[in-house]
C-alpha cells in the first residue's frame, strides 16, 4: 500500500486567478472553455462550448443524444436557477408496452427501449441564447473541429469500446461503423474521429446562419432542426423501422417518436436548499436525486462527529448511515413533481431531520432500506424488493448496472461535469450525461447513439418513480451550486450515478467542516454506499456494502467492519472524479480530480 501523508494533502494545487477559472472532466473540455473566455465570452458561452467538446472527447461517457441538469447563478438575475434538460419518457412508453406486450419486469439499460427525448442538445442552446453572447457557431465549432480531425483515444476510450465490439459487430453494425476502426478496437493512443457528427453539427449551423442573421433567431433555429426537423425525422425512422438486441435478450424496437421530441422544451426551475457551514447550498429539485445531498446535509447539522479525521472510522461510519437514510427517502419520495405529490417541503425541514437522526446507530451498521413518513404519509418502497431481473445468460458485453462504478469502486465512466467561473462572478455547474457509445445502436443518418435514461423508472403502479407517458425519470445527475452571506460563493459535481451525491456531500464536509481547500477536499480518500437499489439495470441492491478506497487507513477498515460494514477496499485512486470552482472575494479557484489522469482545471 502506497504511504502517502496523512490528509489534507494534494496532488496538484488548488488554481486560483481572477479572469476566469475552468474545470472538467477533460483537459481538451477545459482549454476549449478557458479559450472562450480569453476570446470575451462569458461563462455560459464557456460552458456550452466545453459541452458540446465534451461529447467528441469524451464518447464513452456521453453524447448528443444525452440529458443533462444544470444549476447556476447569473449575476443579471441575482439568484441561483436550474436548468433542467432532462427529457422525458416517450409517448408510447406505458407499463402495459413493456409489462403486457414485452413481458420486461423493467426496462433495459441499454438499446433502443431505454431512449427519452435527448435533453442535451435544447438545454446547451437555451443556456447560450438566454445567458451566453456568443453566436452558435462560436461555441460550437471546437467540438465540430475535433470530431473532424481526431481526439487521442485514452484507456477508458479504449476499454469500453473493447467491451461492446463484439455487440457491434455481431448485432449494433452501425456503431461498429462509427466507433470501431475496420472492424478493430481502437487502440490507447491512437487517433478517433467522427466525420458524421461534424457533418451533422456544420449542417445545422449551415441552415440556422441561412435562416437569420440574428444570434438568437439563429439558434432558435438551431433548435428546431434538432427538434422538428431532419434530426427528429431521423431520429423517428431509425426508431420505428430498426430492430435490434438489447438486455433483455430480444430484438426491440425503440418507442421514442418524432411528436415526442416536437413536444419538449428545457426549462427553468427553481432550486432545492439548505443551510449548512454558514452556507446556503442549492441543488436541482425532487426529479432529480440532488436533494439526497440536501437531505444529508440536514441529518449531518446534528451529528458529533464534524470535526473528526476524515479517515476516522467513526466520521465514515456516520456519513454512510445518513447517506442510507437520505437515499431511502429517495426510493420512496423523489420523482417527477409534475406527477407525483413529493413532501418536498418537509423532506428538507429540520423536524424531520431531527426524527430520522435517532434511528443512526454510533457503532453499528444498518442493514434495512429505512424512508420516512413525512407528514404521516406511508412509503412505497416495494419495487425495490420485487423486480427480478434475471441477468444470466445474456452476454458478457452488457455493462451490468452503473457504468461509473464497478463493484471494486474502479471509476468507469458514463457521465461528465463542467464548472465554471468568469470575472463577472457568473457560475455554471453543468452534469452532462447519456448517449455514451455503448447506450443504443449509432443513427447512421447523424453519427450519434441516443441515451437510456428511462432505465431508471419502475414499472410497478404506485410509486413516484413510476413510468408514464411524458414524464420525467429520476435522474442521478446532480451538479451543486453553494451561496454565502449572499453572493455566490462555489459550483461543483461529479460523474457516478448514485455516488454523485455521496462524493459531492464529502467534497463539501471537508472544506466546511475542516477548512480544507477544493483541492484537498478531492484528493482526500473516499467511500461510497451500495446499501439501496441502484437507479441503473438492472436495479440491484448490496445492504450494507461500503466501497473504501485503498489508501483508507487499515485500522479504519477494520473498525467498519467490526462495526457490521461488508467493507470492499477498492484501488488507491478509485472513488470519483469531482471538480469544482469557488469565488472568494475577488479571487477564484478550481480543482480537478486527479483519478483517471483526465479532468483538469485551469485559470488566471
Amino acid at each position: 500500500m502506497t504511504q502517502l501523508p496523512p490528509p489534507p494533502f494534494t496532488t496538484r494545487p488548488e488554481i486560483q486567478g481572477t479572469f476566469g477559472v475552468v474545470a472538467t472532466t477533460h483537459w481538451i473540455a477545459t482549454s476549449v472553455g478557458m479559450s472562450v473566455l480569453e476570446k470575451g465570452g462569458n461563462a455560459f458561452d464557456a460552458t456550452v462550448a466545453a459541452g458540446f467538446t465534451l461529447q467528441v472527447v469524451e464518447p464513452h461517457l456521453n453524447g448528443p443524444g444525452g440529458d443533462m441538469p444544470g444549476i447556476f447563478y447569473a449575476q443579471k438575475d441575482g439568484k441561483p436557477r436550474v436548468l433542467c434538460a432532462q427529457g422525458p419518457a416517450p409517448g408510447l412508453a406505458t407499463i402495459e408496452h413493456f409489462k403486457g406486450k414485452l413481458g420486461l419486469p423493467t426496462i433495459p439499460g441499454a438499446g433502443m427501449l431505454a431512449t427519452c427525448v435527448p435533453g442535451a442538445f435544447g438545454g446547451w442552446l437555451a443556456l447560450l441564447s438566454d445567458y451566453g453572447t456568443m453566436s452558435l457557431r462560436d461555441c460550437m465549432e471546437h467540438a465540430i473541429g475535433y470530431a473532424r480531425t481526431g481526439i487521442p483515444v485514452l484507456t477508458n476510450i479504449h476499454n469500453t469500446t473493447a467491451k461492446v465490439a463484439d455487440l457491434f459487430r455481431d448485432q449494433w453494425p452501425t456503431s461498429a461503423e462509427v466507433y470501431l476502426n475496420q472492424g478493430n478496437v481502437p487502440e490507447v493512443g491512437s487517433w478517433f474521429k467522427n466525420p458524421k457528427l461534424a457533418d451533422t453539427y456544420e449542417r445545422i449551423l449551415v441552415e440556422a446562419e441561412a435562416h437569420s442573421r440574428d444570434r438568437e433567431e439563429q439558434i432558435e433555429a438551431a433548435r428546431k432542426i434538432w427538434y422538428e426537423g431532419w434530426v427528429a425525422e431521423a431520429i423517428d425512422t431509425f426508431y420505428t423501422n430498426e430492430e435490434l438486441l438489447d438486455p433483455s435478450g430480444n430484438k426491440q424496437k425503440g418507442v421514442l417518436r418524432f411528436d415526442d421530441m416536437a413536444r419538449w422544451r428545457a426549462t427553468y426551475d427553481e432550486p432545492a436548499t439548505v443551510e449548512y457551514g454558514g452556507l446556503d447550498v442549492y441543488k436541482c429539485g425532487f426529479w432529480s436525486q440532488g436533494p439526497t445531498l440536501l437531505q444529508q446535509l440536514s441529518l449531518m447539522r446534528g451529528m458529533d462527529v464534524r470535526d473528526l479525521p476524515a479517515t476516522d472510522p467513526r466520521f465514515v461510519h456516520t456519513v454512510a448511515e445518513i447517506a442510507k437514510l437520505a437515499f431511502a427517502d429517495r426510493e420512496a419520495w423523489y420523482g417527477d413533481p409534475d406527477f407525483a405529490d413529493i413532501p418536498a417541503e418537509t423532506l428538507l425541514s429540520e423536524a424531520y431531520a431531527a426524527e430520522r437522526r435517532k434511528l443512526i446507530s454510533s457503532d453499528q451498521a444498518s442493514m434495512d432500506l429505512r424512508p420516512g413518513s413525512p407528514d404521516g404519509r406511508t412509503p412505497n418502497v416495494s419495487p425495490a424488493f420485487s423486480h427480478g431481473t434475471d441477468i444470466s445468460g445474456i452476454g458478457d458485453y452488457w455493462g451490468i448496472g452503473e457504468p461509473t462504478v464497478q463493484p471494486t469502486g474502479e471509476a468507469k465512466g458514463d457521465t461528465v461535469h463542467i464548472d465554471i467561473i468568469d470575472r463577472d462572478g457568473n457560475m455554471v455547474s453543468m452534469t452532462p450525461s447519456g448517449g455514451w457509445l455503448q447506450s443504443a445502436p449509432v443513427i447512421p443518418a447523424l453519427g450519434f447513439p441516443m441515451g437510456s435514461r428511462m432505465q431508471m423508472f419502475w414499472l410497478e403502479e404506485g410509486t413516484n418513480n413510476t413510468l408514464e407517458p411524458y414524464k420525467r425519470p429520476r435522474t442521478t445527475l446532480s451538479p451543486s451550486l453553494a451561496m454565502r452571506g449572499g453572493e455566490p460563493y462555489m459550483v461543483w459535481g461529479t460523474p457516478g450515478g448514485d455516488q454523485q451525491d455521496q462524493w459531492s456531500t464529502l467534497l463539501l464536509l471537508h472544506h466546511v467542516d475542516r477548512s480544507m481547500n477544493l483541492q484537498q477536499s478531492i484528493d482526500t480518500p473516499a467511500f461510497h454506499s451500495e446499501h439501496w437499489p441502484s437507479s441503473f439495470w438492472p436495479r440491484a441492491a448490496n445492504p450494507g456494502r461500503l466501497v473504501v478506497e485503498g489508501r483508507m487507513p487499515s485500522t479504519t477498515v477494520d473498525a467498519l467492519k467490526g462495526m457490521g460494514h461488508k467493507v470492499a477496499v477498492g484501488g488507491e485512486w478509485s472513488e470519483g472524479r469531482l471538480t469544482a470552482a469557488a469565488k472568494d472575494g475577488d479571487i477564484l479557484k478550481a480543482a480537478a480530480n486527479p483519478r483517471g489522469m483526465q479532468g483538469y482545471a485551469i485559470g488566471r
